[in-house]
């Protein structure tokens, strides 16, 4: 058993090689489905592989071994119910950790995130920006790197979440625009220098905010079980979109897909940074709220939290109403142009825009339903973010990836 760890260790009993070996090409598949929890109990893993009781009890067991999952010794069968119970699985809650990274226009924020999307630990939000890219990245790679020390975690590697299309294969921020970086800076090359200097163990990753907060809702938050799932977001500034097609990002050619911002949703509105005019990503983010509001943005606190105040605070007066009711249309004018082009089967949305749908859910509902095709015809199901950290825990993922792709290479 070469490079495996040994399952009687767990717990499993007597397990011949060649019965570990069968399952040896299932550990991957196995983690995902415990680390998205679509499998909480050894039965339910059996049938999702497709492999005997005895397979699964060695994948489960090896994955425990390698300090991934937990499996219950004592499985306890709920009231009522018939049959053998089943053994529990769940994910190790001292096991590794991803270094997860994020910077948006009103600051970053470190964190470390375990298997499952779980946030162990967490940094600060720093609120601040410089114009350098290596400076502010080199700023919360060590702010991670002091949470990795003070927790003694082990790390598998490290995932970048930023404002910006990130083209592939070179890793380069095209369009930074609120962020003040030069257009094309190469962040995942430099994320990973620092975080090789830093000393932290694993491969590097970066990608656009809204497609790794997508990716994590997808795999655990409000888009669980969605085959075509858009994601269309606001965090700080500008608007962002995301589409993730059987469980993986849709990003294009070259990692630019989606970039829903741009869609022009009241042709006489603001200019846009893009040299357009009416774009949903001025006319739909919090500054555009604020501006519709007739309030000007205090330097207080982000523009994202003033524009979420406004509306858990002063929502009932006429001219804060109004302004949402602006935006909701916009809005909604923007989700049923892609509704048409993509079919998606579910809508979720964060930042601002999840704010705008728990404050009127029915007007932005009605909005798509009357300007898309599909949405007439059979109502696509529009629904909030439920992850609080959804970008950071999406960058995770990034560096989650390969140990799910084949645990025993990743950890080796």
């Amino acid at each position: 058993m070469s490079g495996m760890a040994d399952p009687r260790k767990a717990g499993a009993g007597p397990i011949s090689r060649a019965r570990l070996d069968r399952g040896r090409g299932a550990l991957g598949p196995a983690l995902e489905l415990v680390h998205t929890g679509r499998a909480p109990t050894r039965a339910v893993l059996t049938a999702e592989l497709g492999v005997t009781r005895a397979t699964a009890g060695a994948v489960a067991a090896e994955l425990e071994a390698l300090g991934l999952i937990r499996v219950d010794a004592r499985p306890s069968a709920p009231a009522g119910s018939q049959g053998r119970p089943s053994h529990r699985l769940e994910v190790a809650e001292d096991g590794p950790v991803a270094l997860a990274a994020q910077v948006h226009t009103d600051g970053f924020r470190a964190a470390l995130v375990g298997l499952g999307g779980r946030i162990v630990a967490t940094t600060p939000g720093c609120e601040t920006v410089d114009a350098d890219p290596a400076k502010v990245l080199g700023a919360v790679v060590e702010a991670g790197a002091d949470l990795l020390r003070a927790t003694g975690r082990r790390c598998v590697g490290a995932g970048l979440a930023v404002p910006s299309a990130v083209a592939e294969p070179d890793g380069l921020a095209l369009n930074p625009l609120h962020l003040a970086w030069p257009a094309g800076e190469p962040v995942r090359r430099i994320f990973a220098g620092l975080v090789r200097a830093a000393g932290i163990t694993g491969p590097a990753f970066a990608g656009n905010d809204v497609n790794l907060a997508a990716l994590a809702e997808h795999r655990h938050g409000a888009g669980r079980g969605a085959r075509h799932l858009l994601c269309v977001a606001t965090g700080h500034r500008g608007v962002g979109g995301a589409l993730v097609l059987d469980g993986r990002l849709h990003t294009g050619s070259s990692g630019l897909a989606l970039e829903v911002g741009h869609l022009t949703v009241n042709p006489e509105g603001r200019v846009c940074h893009c040299g357009s005019r009416g774009c949903l990503d001025v006319e739909a983010d919090p500054l555009a709220l604020l501006m519709e509001a007739g309030l000007a943005p205090g330097p207080e606190v982000s523009l994202l939290a003033q524009a979420d105040d406004l509306l858990r605070t002063r929502y009932a007066e006429p001219a804060v109403r109004a302004a949402a009711e602006t935006l909701i249309d916009r809005l909604g004018l923007g989700l049923a142009g892609l509704v048409n082009i993509l079919n998606p089967d579910r809508v979720i949305l964060g930042g601002l825009h999840r704010s705008l749908l728990n404050a009127d859910p029915e007007r932005l509902r009605a909005v798509v339903a009357e300007r898309s095709l599909w949405g007439q015809s059979g109502s696509v199901p529009i629904l909030p973010c439920t992850l609080d950290h959804d970008s950071l825990v999406g960058a995770a993922e990034l560096a989650w990836q390969p140990v799910l792709d084949d645990p025993l290479a990743a950890l080796r």
